[in-house]
């Protein structure tokens, strides 16, 4: 029996011209176990310098399903990065390289000033751009990057699901839904369509987040949106680095399980490729794709603008971007010029950007200009591709993005790590792979209008300088609020002025508790329709407009207004309507007798009195109480 298995080993080597002596002979005793396909990962990993993988396996007949597990993550680790593991391992041994001897990246670069579009809220050219974008929408697909858990909030959830706002405690799915179904019906409005083109919505999840986040959608019928159009796409990770040859780390708690971690937002684009849908696209007509990432509460106010300027000036790359004042940690759009002729605009880290410019010759590093904001506007890791040309690249890289690997040394030598480090690459990198007569741009946004991420926990967010943003779950509340009463400001209303207010240690600008549902004011141009006359809020007033013609029309608002109505119904409101209104009361993040969403904001709602009204019949009706 001893003498058949031997037999048979050595069959398999010999078929596959293998010395037996060139393989760990913990993997050679248990070939009997393995599938042609197993042994072929066998030998790609022994050739690829990690026999030490089989170092602690037991003899045949023992935790032999552990082995064959084994083999299964080997399995789904190849075929999830483009070119297999081996590329894999041969790319981290080339960046460990670079890293140990502190190679520059942007060695032999020059940085320069790029060009773009700077936008003016509310002005002609805005309205123009906004007018453009919103009838492109129906020729567009939205991508949302959503692989990550809210645990970096004080949020135990996933962050999708987090609220952006608890006046009527919409989350950020819901929100991200409920604009892209404005967008649909807009689009269609404005090129007075025969029908209403579905626009297709990716969510790329993660193994923390993919089931979490279809209950959401599931236990919200999508939130108006059909199910066909949503389609999850599911991120692998990557295999941990265990040195500077790259040899790949061990689980430290089960020696036949390889250690992975996350590999970064960039790979949304070989999961696009790789999913077929880029194609689907394609043949249906589409033409622009835009990626978006998981807690701005902003961004849609942004994004009808932005496309349009993709569309007008054909840009195959845009970025969103807003004003950045120097050295502020977010990066930089930066034109870069190689020695040798190449350029290309990507983004650059804010604590790289400093000194690539001190060593151009630039003394003062990133500084402000003229405008009290650096001239390389801050990156905020929102992306519209034009679609043929990023099908036509990525079929050159399989969607591969340019990576980095930032290991922590234990000491001075960088010869051994602190732990096991692995490769990483970001969206915003797609660019770096461009050929030089690509048309990249960019789109500057005023930033109180386009971006407001929320990832800080309260005790962290409560240590920011004062001063610098606070990114967290309060302060993304108060910038929709600031940001609606601006809008408003800018229509003709008057909205009384914020008051600081201190919740979890961070002070922050206390506006008007304004909302509106997306399909109320997708653009400037459609909300200064729906504004006339002269109009009052109070800073200590709440406004919730729910539906899609509703008219303020000499309004005097104190207090809490709160109107619903269906499509179909036409409501005008005005007069005077003053009463006791909904009042923010703080609680600590530490008091659990709070839901955590609201704890992590440091405030909840105390509902006093309001004035709320639905209209669920069509037709047209007026709302003016008399005082």
């Amino acid at each position: 029996m001893v003498s058949a298995k031997v037999d048979s080993e050595a069959d398999i080597l010999s078929n596959l011209n293998i010395n037996a002596g060139d393989w760990p002979s913990n993997l050679v005793k248990n070939l009997c176990l393995l599938s042609p396909d197993q042994i072929e990962l066998g030998k790609m990993l022994v050739e690829m310098g990690q026999s030490h993988l089989f170092q602690q396996w037991t003899d045949p007949g023992v935790e032999d399903n552990k082995k064959k597990a084994f083999f299964a993550q080997v399995a789904k680790l190849n075929s999830s990065y483009p070119g297999g593991l081996a590329s894999y391992i041969k790319n981290a041994r080339e960046l460990l390289a670079d890293s140990k001897v502190g190679r520059n990246p942007y060695d032999g670069f020059t940085p320069s000033v790029p060009t773009g579009e700077v936008l003016s809220f509310g002005d002609d050219n805005f309205i123009k751009y906004e007018e453009a974008g919103v009838k492109e929408a129906q020729n567009a697909a939205f991508v949302l990057v959503a692989g990550g858990l809210g645990e970096r909030l004080g949020y135990n959830g996933i962050k999708v699901a987090l609220l952006a706002e608890a006046t009527t405690g919409t989350c950020f799915l819901q929100l991200y839904i409920e604009s892209i179904l404005a967008l649909q019906e807009g689009s269609c409005r404005l090129t007075q369509g025969t029908f209403q083109k579905d626009i297709p919505f990716v969510i790329m999840t993660s193994d923390d987040t993919h089931t979490r986040t279809l209950e959401v959608l599931e236990s919200n019928s999508y939130f108006g949106m059909k199910p066909t159009q949503v389609k999850l796409l599911k991120q692998e990770k990557v295999a941990c680095l265990d040195d500077n040859d790259a040899r790949l780390a061990l689980d430290p708690h089960n020696k036949y399980q390889i250690q992975t971690k996350p590999h970064g937002h960039g790979d949304v684009h070989s999961l696009l490729y790789s999913s077929g849908l880029l194609k689907v696209w394609l043949y249906a007509g589409l033409r622009w794709v835009l990626f978006f990432q998981d807690t701005n509460g902003l961004l849609f106010k942004a994004i009808p603008a932005s496309l349009g300027v993709s569309a007008t000036k054909q840009y195959q790359v845009n970025s969103l971007a807003v004003q950045r004042k120097a050295k502020e940690a977010m990066g930089g759009i930066t034109r870069l010029t190689h020695s040798d002729g190449r350029s290309v605009m990507i983004n650059v880290e804010y604590n790289q950007l400093d000194p690539l410019l001190r060593a151009a010759g630039h003394p003062d590093g990133d500084a402000n200009c003229e405008t009290g904001y650096s001239p390389f506007p801050g990156n905020i890791n929102q992306l519209i591709l034009e679609l043929g040309p990023y099908i036509e690249e990525l079929t050159k890289t399989g969607g591969a993005i340019k990576e980095f690997v930032n290991p922590k040394y234990k000491d001075a030598s960088k010869t051994s790590f602190k732990s096991s480090t692995r490769l990483e690459c970001m969206m915003q990198d797609y660019p770096k792979t461009l050929p030089p007569t690509a048309r990249v741009g960019f789109t500057v946004m005023d930033k109180w209008l386009a971006y407001a991420p929320v990832k800080n926990n309260p005790e962290d967010a409560s240590k920011v300088p004062k001063g610098n943003p606070y990114h967290s779950a309060t302060s993304g509340e108060m910038a929709i609020y600031r940001a609606n009463s601006l809008i408003l400001i800018k229509a003709g209303v008057q909205v009384e002025g914020p008051v600081q207010h201190v919740f979890n240690g961070q002070e922050v600008e206390v506006w008007p508790r304004i909302t509106w549902k997306p399909k109320w004011g997708l653009t400037f141009s459609e909300i200064k329709i729906k504004v006339r006359q002269s109009c009052l809020v109070s800073q200590r007033s709440t406004m919730v407009l729910k539906g899609r013609d509703i008219f303020l029309e000499d309004l005097s608002l104190d207090g809490a207004l709160i109107i619903n109505c269906i499509d179909g119904a036409e409501v005008k409101v005005g007069g005077s309507i003053q009463n006791k209104g909904w009042l923010l009361e703080r609680i600590n993040y530490k008091d659990t007798s709070s839901p955590e969403e609201l704890r992590i904001r440091g405030f909840k709602i105390n509902k006093l009195e309001q004035l709320e009204q639905t209209y669920s019949e069509p037709g047209k009706f007026i709302l003016k109480p008399q005082c």
